[in-house]
């Protein structure tokens, strides 16, 4: 995998991802930024609710679940000193579908965390404690 980050001007950089696609990183205007994107350690945190989300939704539909939504709301807590890195991520996902069996989504949530996520398990390994839980809501 490849990926090049470009200085574009202050606080503010561009992403081009071996995939063709790319993203704008940028600072708060108190780091000299124009809030024109967003920071490099949100992209983390969207990239492993990204890679979580994309395991269970891969998982229940493998499971013939009637998923309609999955989200994943995400919150971290950082380091105090310098470098701030994460210390604690908590992941909930909201799982919406017509009867969806939560003994599915809870396999399929310890399955993505144990064995699937590469992101979750890199940052596993590097000292941060995940955590992570779940609703299924019913719709018709």
């Amino acid at each position: 995998m490849q990926t090049s980050v470009q200085w574009l001007e202050n606080v503010a950089f561009e992403a081009k991802s071996e995939s063709g696609h790319s993203v704008v990183m940028d600072g708060s205007a108190e780091y000299g930024g124009e809030n024109r994107g967003p920071r490099p350690m949100e992209l983390i945190l969207m990239g492993l609710g990204g890679c979580a989300s994309f395991d269970i939704v891969t998982i229940l539909k493998k499971s013939r679940q009637e998923v309609t939504h999955v989200e994943c709301q995400l919150k971290a807590e950082r380091a105090d000193s310098i470098p701030a890195v994460f210390t604690k991520i908590h992941l909930h996902f909201v799982v919406k579908g017509k009867a969806v069996k939560e003994k599915q989504v809870a396999k399929a949530v310890e399955l993505s965390a144990e064995k699937y996520c590469s992101a979750s398990k890199m940052l596993s390994d590097g000292g941060v404690e995940i955590s992570h839980d779940f609703e299924v809501i019913e719709q018709e």
